[in-house]
């Protein structure tokens, strides 16, 4: 290959580090390490082909600064799990915003689906959520407590179980995205047909708003976080289907590690929705202002700390 051809096919990926080095913030230590794996192969071919010419000379000096920048963050691991939260994290999903907005468009269409099918067809919800489900709902709704299966098990077990579950869901959500983000779609559908089969049901026995006022004192973190696991998983999937400029293996390395990170940022999320649901939603008759001032305080946060502080980072 000609050097005038090497330049053009790579000076824009050389531009681009130089600006991550530029502002180190803004690059965690995945992305300089295969920074440096990229600039090292350039590195060698052009010692091999063009061993007296500038870029090589340039190539040269970027790579000890890409090896220093890297050394300088291992020294810092102390303050690595500090980093990730106030950092590294909103800025993936910073990046992957729009993988967001297509994860949270599947679940609301599905959710639709789900009210629209169970509004239709009042048997849909046996289907989707079981026949024992469905009547043991009817039977507590003839009792004037709806939402009494909130308050059959004992919380600690409760708080176990659905956090394991959870967490459960996020990584099958995530891990579905390696076919392609399809699997990821289909597990979006499903929770979203399901909720909204499932709000359905209560309108057509008229505790709607009863039943909101319940569930989302824990739903609004765990809803939020299991569309922003199944965004991890598209962000995977991906990685397969538009490497780019990066061989495809590559390129889901690189994908799914970002997913995975994104996933493992939502562990959080869903012990403190595990809590929500296992110790608080069972006092179905909380006083109206308390109920939406926890809703309302957990889709703040969510808000907060999955759009705007990652947009605030940008700036």
């Amino acid at each position: 290959m000609r050097e005038v051809k090497f330049l053009r096919q790579n000076a824009p990926h050389w531009k681009k580090f130089e600006q991550l080095l530029e502002q180190p913030e803004k690059a965690d230590a995945d992305e300089l390490a295969d920074l440096y794996t990229r600039l090292t192969d350039d590195l060698a071919w052009a010692q091999t082909y063009y061993p007296s010419s500038e870029t090589t000379a340039y190539l040269n000096e970027l790579t000890a600064k890409v090896h220093e920048q890297i050394y300088e963050n291992k020294k810092e691991d102390k303050r690595r799990i500090l980093h990730f939260w106030k950092q590294e994290l909103p800025q993936l999903y910073y990046k992957h915003r729009h993988k967001l907005t297509i994860a949270f468009t599947v679940f609301i269409v599905a959710l639709g689906i789900g009210i629209i099918s169970e509004l239709n067809d009042p048997d849909f919800s046996r289907m989707i959520l079981g026949d024992r489900y469905v009547n043991m709902t009817i039977h507590n709704i003839e009792q004037n407590d709806p939402m009494a299966v909130y308050k059959q098990d004992h919380s600690m077990d409760m708080f176990l179980g659905i956090t394991i579950n959870n967490v459960r869901v996020s990584f099958m959500a995530f891990v579905s995205g390696i076919l392609a983000s399809v699997g990821t779609g289909l597990l979006l559908m499903y929770n979203g047909i399901f909720i909204g089969a499932f709000l359905a049901m209560f309108s057509q026995y008229g505790v709607v708003t009863e039943s909101l006022l319940v569930v989302f004192i824990h739903g609004t973190l765990e809803l939020s976080a299991i569309v922003i696991a199944g965004a991890a998983g598209i962000v995977m999937g991906s990685g397969i289907l538009f490497p780019g400029s990066y061989k495809r293996l590559t390129s889901f390395k690189r994908s799914a590690r970002e997913g995975l990170k994104m996933t493992i940022g939502l562990v959080p999320i869903f012990i403190l929705a595990g809590f929500l649901e296992s110790f608080v939603t069972r006092y179905t008759e909380m006083p109206l202002l308390l109920s939406l001032f926890i809703i309302a305080g957990s889709l703040l946060f969510v808000l907060w700390y999955f759009v705007l502080y990652p947009r605030h980072l940008q700036q």
